[in-house]
């Protein structure tokens, strides 16, 4: 019989949890409750009092349910609203990434930090978690044949085929040169693990990077240093152009030429009289100003110069985004300009800037990029000899 793990609150959630055992036996699937109560007998707790009740309760669970994932459990499955639902994320997340995790949430919180870097399953449960009602028996119901399905993986949590990878971060506005360098590295039967930079995705990318996922690194993308020291949604991420260090990687400049922000309806004077555009209904790209280009061309030769594996950069001159080319919302030459002589003046010596006269989405910059991958990879693997 499926065994899966139920974390929730017992304190205030023990006719769910009991409701979402019973649909789980229904189908064949033995479910075993793990408390995450406060435990504080009653008493009502705020401030750094509650903040610590609620690590000490994740703490006093977490060696159990981390051994039960790599023992006999198939899934992880929680029950939270405000409160416990933080204190299953922090015991969800530090499990291995791909793990099966669900958790059942009022969704209290912003869930694109919660799921950053790992793989949960949120299931909204639109009605508060008080006391069973039509709407949440549905919900709950849904959720035991969510999990049901989610058993009959075999690998509980490993990569369904381990295979040499490199890792590639993207965004819509360098989706061309992304899809181009795919497509070539496939041809030369490497696999490829894309990774959306917009504040987000750069978290799950550096996770797979620390953890060994890639043989080698394209950050074709480093727009979310915009986002971490400009402006923009982002979640923290430390080691975002650290993780992976000693891998052979390359560097352009894709995205950094504007910043992401929301809709064009929120934002500041400041952003809205510079040139910018709609991405979509949510998101307005802004184009960066001169001196924020010197200083995130700054910044992004710091990060390279920290690398210990070998590297080297590319800047396209005929445009970093799409719509930074002749004709193009953003289009400003003098922008790539100064990141490339800004690139030349803070790179150590050791790290080679090639400049393409091309458009980063262009078949020269691509073929640029596989040819120098190799170069670096011949280069990492003749140290090692």
């Amino acid at each position: 019989m499926a065994q899966v793990l139920l974390l929730a609150t017992l304190d205030t959630k023990a006719d769910e949890a009991g409701f979402l055992v019973d649909r789980l036996q229904e189908l064949g699937i033995q479910a075993r409750i793990i408390d995450i109560s406060l435990q504080t007998g009653g008493a009502v707790l705020a401030g750094p009092d509650k903040r610590a009740a609620m690590d000490a309760a994740a703490k006093a669970v977490l060696t159990d349910v981390s051994d039960a994932a790599t023992q006999d459990a198939e899934v992880v499955v929680a029950i939270g609203g405000g409160t416990g639902g933080e204190i299953a994320l922090s015991v969800l997340r530090a499990l291995p990434i791909t793990f099966p995790k669900v958790l059942v949430t009022t969704l209290p919180f912003d869930p694109r930090v919660a799921v950053a870097d790992n793989s949960i399953v949120l299931v909204p449960t639109l009605a508060d978690i008080s006391g069973l009602n039509a709407m949440l028996r549905d919900v709950l119901e849904n959720t035991a044949l969510m999990v049901a399905g989610l058993c009959q993986k075999s690998r509980k949590g490993e990569l369904t085929d381990i295979r040499p990878s490199v890792g590639i971060t993207a965004l819509g506005a360098t989706d061309g040169a992304v899809k181009a360098l795919v497509k070539a590295l496939r041809a030369t039967d490497r696999e490829s693990t894309v990774f959306h930079s917009n504040g987000y995705g750069g978290a799950a990318f550096a996770r797979f990077a620390s953890q060994g996922a890639f043989d080698a690194i394209i950050d074709l993308t480093p727009h979310e240093l915009t986002r971490l020291h400009i402006a923009g949604a982002h979640v923290d991420m430390p080691d975002r152009f650290t993780a992976g260090s000693d891998l052979p990687r390359i560097v352009l400049p894709g995205a950094l030429n504007f910043i992401g922000l929301g809709e064009k309806t929120t934002l500041s004077h400041q952003h809205v009289t510079r040139q910018h555009y709609e991405h979509s209904g949510f998101f307005t790209h802004v184009k960066v100003s001169e001196e924020e280009m010197h200083m995130l061309a700054t910044t992004l030769a710091a990060t390279v110069n920290a690398l210990s594996g070998p590297c080297a950069v590319i800047v396209p001159m005929g445009g970093f985004s799409h719509h930074d080319r002749p004709g193009g919302a953003i289009e400003d030459a003098a922008l790539r300009e100064i990141c490339r002589d800004t690139l030349r003046a803070s790179l150590q010596e050791s790290v080679p800037l090639i400049t393409v006269e091309d458009h980063i989405s262009a078949p020269s910059v691509t073929e640029t990029i596989t040819h120098t991958l190799s170069q670096l990879i011949a280069q990492k693997d003749a140290v090692h000899v």
